[in-house]
Protein backbone atom coordinates (compact mmCIF):
# COMPACT_ATOMS: atom_id res chain seq x y z
CA UNK A 1 0.00 0.00 0.00
CA UNK A 2 1.19 3.36 -0.72
CA UNK A 3 0.24 6.94 1.87
CA UNK A 4 -2.33 7.60 -0.03
CA UNK A 5 -4.15 4.77 -0.72
CA UNK A 6 -6.85 4.51 2.27
CA UNK A 7 -7.82 8.04 0.74
CA UNK A 8 -8.12 7.01 -2.50
CA UNK A 9 -10.61 4.26 -1.39
CA UNK A 10 -12.34 6.88 0.48
CA UNK A 11 -13.06 8.95 -2.56
CA UNK A 12 -14.76 6.10 -4.26
CA UNK A 13 -16.72 5.66 -1.63
CA UNK A 14 -20.44 7.10 -1.02
CA UNK A 15 -20.52 9.54 2.06
CA UNK A 16 -24.59 9.34 2.05
CA UNK A 17 -25.06 5.56 2.22
CA UNK A 18 -21.72 4.23 3.15
CA UNK A 19 -20.70 6.88 6.21
CA UNK A 20 -19.80 4.13 8.99
CA UNK A 21 -17.20 2.40 7.08
CA UNK A 22 -15.44 5.64 5.65
CA UNK A 23 -15.70 6.91 9.29
CA UNK A 24 -14.08 3.98 9.95
CA UNK A 25 -11.30 3.94 7.56
CA UNK A 26 -10.85 7.54 8.73
CA UNK A 27 -10.71 6.63 12.62
CA UNK A 28 -9.08 3.24 13.04
CA UNK A 29 -6.43 3.22 9.95
CA UNK A 30 -5.33 7.01 8.83
CA UNK A 31 -5.91 8.90 12.38
CA UNK A 32 -6.04 6.48 15.23
CA UNK A 33 -4.54 8.78 17.72
CA UNK A 34 -5.57 12.23 16.51
CA UNK A 35 -9.04 10.44 16.62
CA UNK A 36 -8.86 9.36 19.93
CA UNK A 37 -7.09 12.79 21.37
CA UNK A 38 -9.62 14.99 19.34
CA UNK A 39 -13.08 12.99 20.81
CA UNK A 40 -11.49 13.72 24.12
CA UNK A 41 -10.82 17.19 24.16
CA UNK A 42 -14.56 17.53 22.21
CA UNK A 43 -16.05 16.11 25.02
CA UNK A 44 -13.77 17.68 27.05
CA UNK A 45 -15.09 21.42 26.02
CA UNK A 46 -18.50 20.37 27.13
CA UNK A 47 -17.59 20.63 30.84
CA UNK A 48 -16.67 24.61 30.50
CA UNK A 49 -20.47 24.83 30.07
CA UNK A 50 -21.85 25.75 33.76
CA UNK A 51 -25.22 23.54 33.49
CA UNK A 52 -23.11 20.53 32.10
CA UNK A 53 -19.98 20.80 35.01
CA UNK A 54 -22.45 21.04 37.31
CA UNK A 55 -24.38 18.04 36.97
CA UNK A 56 -21.25 16.08 36.01
CA UNK A 57 -19.64 17.21 38.66
CA UNK A 58 -22.36 16.09 41.06
CA UNK A 59 -23.05 12.83 40.02
CA UNK A 60 -19.28 12.48 41.09
CA UNK A 61 -18.69 10.12 38.61
CA UNK A 62 -16.21 12.46 36.82
CA UNK A 63 -14.11 13.68 39.66
CA UNK A 64 -14.35 10.19 41.64
CA UNK A 65 -13.89 7.74 38.86
CA UNK A 66 -13.00 9.91 35.99
CA UNK A 67 -11.09 6.65 34.57
CA UNK A 68 -13.42 4.43 34.61
CA UNK A 69 -16.34 7.24 33.16
CA UNK A 70 -12.97 8.00 30.11
CA UNK A 71 -13.66 4.03 29.51
CA UNK A 72 -17.11 3.92 29.38
CA UNK A 73 -17.30 6.78 26.73
CA UNK A 74 -14.90 5.38 24.50
CA UNK A 75 -16.19 1.89 24.43
CA UNK A 76 -19.90 2.19 24.13
CA UNK A 77 -19.26 4.42 21.27
CA UNK A 78 -16.41 2.54 19.86
CA UNK A 79 -18.84 -0.54 19.92
CA UNK A 80 -21.17 1.46 17.41
CA UNK A 81 -18.35 2.73 14.98
CA UNK A 82 -17.39 -1.28 15.19
CA UNK A 83 -20.47 -2.84 14.94
CA UNK A 84 -22.85 -0.53 12.89
CA UNK A 85 -26.03 1.04 13.65
CA UNK A 86 -28.19 -2.12 12.53
CA UNK A 87 -25.99 -4.98 14.19
CA UNK A 88 -27.57 -6.05 17.62
CA UNK A 89 -23.80 -5.27 19.52
CA UNK A 90 -24.48 -1.68 17.83
CA UNK A 91 -27.91 -0.95 18.95
CA UNK A 92 -26.87 -2.81 22.44
CA UNK A 93 -24.22 0.21 23.51
CA UNK A 94 -27.16 2.91 21.94
CA UNK A 95 -29.65 1.02 24.23
CA UNK A 96 -26.46 1.23 27.26
CA UNK A 97 -26.53 4.82 26.37
CA UNK A 98 -30.08 5.57 26.52
CA UNK A 99 -30.55 4.06 29.72
CA UNK A 100 -28.00 6.40 31.50
CA UNK A 101 -29.90 9.52 29.71
CA UNK A 102 -33.29 8.80 30.25
CA UNK A 103 -32.47 9.39 34.45
CA UNK A 104 -32.42 13.21 33.42
CA UNK A 105 -34.57 16.29 31.86
CA UNK A 106 -31.96 16.45 29.04
CA UNK A 107 -32.73 19.08 26.53
CA UNK A 108 -32.60 18.62 22.92
CA UNK A 109 -30.35 21.48 22.71
CA UNK A 110 -27.85 20.40 24.96
CA UNK A 111 -27.76 17.14 23.47
CA UNK A 112 -27.31 18.89 19.75
CA UNK A 113 -24.30 20.69 20.93
CA UNK A 114 -22.50 17.52 22.53
CA UNK A 115 -23.18 15.94 18.87
CA UNK A 116 -21.83 18.91 17.21
CA UNK A 117 -18.56 18.73 19.24
CA UNK A 118 -17.80 15.25 17.68
CA UNK A 119 -18.41 16.49 14.08
CA UNK A 120 -16.26 19.85 14.64
CA UNK A 121 -13.58 19.27 17.30
CA UNK A 122 -11.77 16.40 15.31
CA UNK A 123 -12.15 18.64 11.42
CA UNK A 124 -10.17 21.19 13.27
CA UNK A 125 -7.68 19.31 15.06
CA UNK A 126 -6.73 17.55 11.89
CA UNK A 127 -6.45 20.88 10.27
CA UNK A 128 -4.06 22.17 13.05
CA UNK A 129 -2.35 18.70 13.85
CA UNK A 130 -3.16 16.10 11.44
CA UNK A 131 -0.54 14.97 8.68
CA UNK A 132 -3.54 15.79 6.32
CA UNK A 133 -6.84 17.62 6.07
CA UNK A 134 -9.78 15.63 6.41
CA UNK A 135 -11.10 15.24 2.63
CA UNK A 136 -14.67 16.32 1.78
CA UNK A 137 -16.14 12.81 1.87
CA UNK A 138 -14.59 12.32 5.07
CA UNK A 139 -16.28 15.24 6.80
CA UNK A 140 -19.73 14.79 4.99
CA UNK A 141 -19.59 11.13 6.23
CA UNK A 142 -18.51 12.12 10.06
CA UNK A 143 -21.55 14.42 9.54
CA UNK A 144 -23.76 11.37 8.21
CA UNK A 145 -22.63 9.00 11.28
CA UNK A 146 -23.54 11.84 13.93
CA UNK A 147 -26.62 12.41 12.07
CA UNK A 148 -27.25 9.12 12.49
CA UNK A 149 -26.62 8.41 16.11
CA UNK A 150 -28.77 11.80 17.21
CA UNK A 151 -31.44 9.70 15.23
CA UNK A 152 -30.75 6.39 17.29
CA UNK A 153 -31.22 8.76 20.13
CA UNK A 154 -34.15 10.49 19.55
CA UNK A 155 -32.95 13.89 18.98
CA UNK A 156 -35.05 16.26 16.96
CA UNK A 157 -33.40 19.32 14.59
CA UNK A 158 -30.12 17.97 14.18
CA UNK A 159 -28.20 19.32 11.71
CA UNK A 160 -27.77 18.60 8.69
CA UNK A 161 -24.25 20.07 6.79
CA UNK A 162 -20.67 20.22 8.58
CA UNK A 163 -21.32 24.32 8.53
CA UNK A 164 -24.13 23.72 10.24
CA UNK A 165 -22.89 21.91 13.20
CA UNK A 166 -20.18 24.19 13.25
CA UNK A 167 -22.48 27.20 13.19
CA UNK A 168 -23.99 25.44 15.95
CA UNK A 169 -20.63 24.53 18.11
CA UNK A 170 -19.49 28.05 18.20
CA UNK A 171 -22.79 30.03 18.75
CA UNK A 172 -23.51 27.64 21.58
CA UNK A 173 -20.49 27.84 23.09
CA UNK A 174 -20.06 31.97 23.06
CA UNK A 175 -23.62 31.80 24.84
CA UNK A 176 -22.85 29.48 27.50
CA UNK A 177 -19.19 29.57 28.18
CA UNK A 178 -18.68 30.56 31.44
CA UNK A 179 -16.45 29.91 34.85
CA UNK A 180 -18.02 27.51 37.27
CA UNK A 181 -16.37 25.98 39.65
CA UNK A 182 -18.13 22.62 39.68
CA UNK A 183 -17.11 22.79 35.82
CA UNK A 184 -13.86 23.33 36.74
CA UNK A 185 -13.20 20.43 39.07
CA UNK A 186 -14.29 18.15 36.51
CA UNK A 187 -11.78 19.63 34.07
CA UNK A 188 -9.14 19.39 36.97
CA UNK A 189 -9.85 15.90 37.51
CA UNK A 190 -9.68 15.25 33.33
CA UNK A 191 -6.51 16.68 32.57
CA UNK A 192 -5.24 14.71 36.09
CA UNK A 193 -6.36 11.69 34.68
CA UNK A 194 -4.38 12.96 31.27
CA UNK A 195 -1.30 13.12 33.20
CA UNK A 196 -1.39 10.08 34.69
CA UNK A 197 -0.89 7.99 31.72
CA UNK A 198 2.48 9.22 31.88
CA UNK A 199 5.60 8.42 34.18
CA UNK A 200 5.28 10.75 37.56
CA UNK A 201 7.93 12.62 36.41
CA UNK A 202 7.03 14.09 33.56
CA UNK A 203 2.99 14.92 34.65
CA UNK A 204 3.13 18.41 35.44
CA UNK A 205 4.52 19.11 32.12
CA UNK A 206 2.04 16.67 30.45
CA UNK A 207 -0.56 18.86 32.34
CA UNK A 208 0.46 21.98 30.99
CA UNK A 209 0.73 20.89 27.49
CA UNK A 210 -2.47 19.88 27.63
CA UNK A 211 -3.78 23.76 29.05
CA UNK A 212 -1.42 25.24 25.83
CA UNK A 213 -3.40 22.92 23.41
CA UNK A 214 -7.19 24.81 24.31
CA UNK A 215 -8.68 27.71 22.64
CA UNK A 216 -8.07 30.75 24.81
CA UNK A 217 -12.36 30.86 25.11
CA UNK A 218 -12.20 27.50 26.32
CA UNK A 219 -9.25 27.78 28.53
CA UNK A 220 -10.39 31.32 30.41
CA UNK A 221 -13.85 29.47 31.24
CA UNK A 222 -12.47 27.06 33.64
CA UNK A 223 -9.94 30.13 34.87
CA UNK A 224 -6.65 28.89 33.77
CA UNK A 225 -4.20 31.17 33.49
CA UNK A 226 -2.72 31.65 30.07
CA UNK A 227 0.53 29.48 29.63
CA UNK A 228 3.92 31.39 28.78
CA UNK A 229 3.84 32.03 24.96
CA UNK A 230 7.18 30.14 24.23
CA UNK A 231 5.68 26.92 26.17
CA UNK A 232 2.81 27.09 24.10
CA UNK A 233 4.22 27.54 20.91
CA UNK A 234 6.75 24.76 21.12
CA UNK A 235 4.11 22.43 22.25
CA UNK A 236 1.63 23.10 19.11
CA UNK A 237 4.81 23.41 16.43
CA UNK A 238 5.74 19.88 18.24
CA UNK A 239 2.42 18.47 17.61
CA UNK A 240 2.71 20.02 14.09
CA UNK A 241 5.91 18.65 14.11
CA UNK A 242 4.73 15.10 14.41
CA UNK A 243 1.59 15.71 11.74
CA UNK A 244 4.78 15.92 9.35
CA UNK A 245 6.69 12.97 10.94
CA UNK A 246 3.26 10.92 10.51
CA UNK A 247 3.00 11.82 6.84
CA UNK A 248 6.01 9.82 6.21
CA UNK A 249 5.36 6.83 8.02
CA UNK A 250 3.53 3.70 5.60
CA UNK A 251 -0.26 3.58 5.93
CA UNK A 252 -1.51 1.59 8.52
CA UNK A 253 -2.83 -2.04 7.38
CA UNK A 254 -4.20 -3.47 10.65
CA UNK A 255 -7.09 -0.93 12.83
CA UNK A 256 -5.86 0.83 16.22
CA UNK A 257 -8.73 1.15 18.03
CA UNK A 258 -9.20 2.85 20.85
CA UNK A 259 -9.77 0.09 23.08
CA UNK A 260 -6.02 -1.15 21.91
CA UNK A 261 -4.25 1.95 23.81
CA UNK A 262 -2.60 2.00 26.90
CA UNK A 263 -5.15 4.43 28.48
CA UNK A 264 -7.96 2.40 29.00
CA UNK A 265 -7.61 0.45 32.08
CA UNK A 266 -10.75 -0.15 33.79
CA UNK A 267 -11.64 -3.48 31.46
CA UNK A 268 -8.53 -5.33 30.76
CA UNK A 269 -8.39 -8.68 28.51
CA UNK A 270 -11.00 -7.70 25.97
CA UNK A 271 -12.98 -9.28 24.52
CA UNK A 272 -13.46 -10.97 27.86
CA UNK A 273 -12.61 -8.23 29.94
CA UNK A 274 -16.42 -6.55 29.52
CA UNK A 275 -19.98 -6.56 28.23
CA UNK A 276 -21.36 -3.71 26.68
CA UNK A 277 -24.59 -4.28 28.87
CA UNK A 278 -21.85 -3.84 31.86
CA UNK A 279 -20.65 -0.25 31.16
CA UNK A 280 -21.26 2.80 32.58
CA UNK A 281 -23.61 3.13 35.64
CA UNK A 282 -26.67 1.70 37.10
CA UNK A 283 -29.96 3.21 38.95
CA UNK A 284 -29.06 3.04 42.81
CA UNK A 285 -24.84 2.66 42.26
CA UNK A 286 -22.22 5.41 42.99
CA UNK A 287 -24.18 8.79 43.99
CA UNK A 288 -27.50 9.24 44.81
CA UNK A 289 -27.74 11.13 40.82
CA UNK A 290 -25.87 8.45 38.83
CA UNK A 291 -23.33 9.14 36.11
CA UNK A 292 -23.64 8.89 32.44
CA UNK A 293 -20.48 8.61 29.97
CA UNK A 294 -21.74 11.37 27.84
CA UNK A 295 -21.83 14.95 29.11
CA UNK A 296 -25.47 16.33 29.47
CA UNK A 297 -26.81 19.68 30.88
CA UNK A 298 -30.29 19.20 32.66
CA UNK A 299 -32.55 21.67 31.16
CA UNK A 300 -32.56 24.23 28.17
CA UNK A 301 -31.81 27.59 27.79
CA UNK A 302 -35.28 28.93 28.03
CA UNK A 303 -35.83 26.73 30.91
CA UNK A 304 -37.64 23.80 29.12
CA UNK A 305 -37.07 20.26 29.26
CA UNK A 306 -36.49 17.54 26.75
CA UNK A 307 -39.94 16.10 25.44
CA UNK A 308 -40.25 13.35 23.07
CA UNK A 309 -37.96 14.59 20.57
CA UNK A 310 -35.24 13.48 22.93
CA UNK A 311 -36.25 10.06 23.87
CA UNK A 312 -34.33 7.43 22.26
CA UNK A 313 -35.52 5.36 19.44
CA UNK A 314 -34.45 2.30 20.55
CA UNK A 315 -36.86 1.82 23.12
CA UNK A 316 -34.53 3.24 26.19
CA UNK A 317 -35.21 6.72 26.84
CA UNK A 318 -33.33 9.49 25.51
Amino acid sequence: MQRYDWLKTIQRMDPETQFTEIYRISSWYEFPWDYIQSLGFALYRTYAVPGIGRLLARTGEFTGRTQKRYDDTLLILEAVVEHGFDSSRGREAIRRMNRMHRRYDISNDDFRYVLATFVVTPKRWMDDYGWRRLSPHEIRAAVNYYRELGRHMGLSGIPETYEEFERLLDDYEREHFAFDPAGRAVSDATLGLMASWYPLPVRPAMRLSSVCLLDDPLREAFGYPAPPAAVRGAVRAGMRLRGRFVRLLPPRRRPHLGRDGRQVRSYPGYPHGYRISDLGTFEGEGSSSGGCPFPHAPASVDGGRAGDGARGVDGDGG
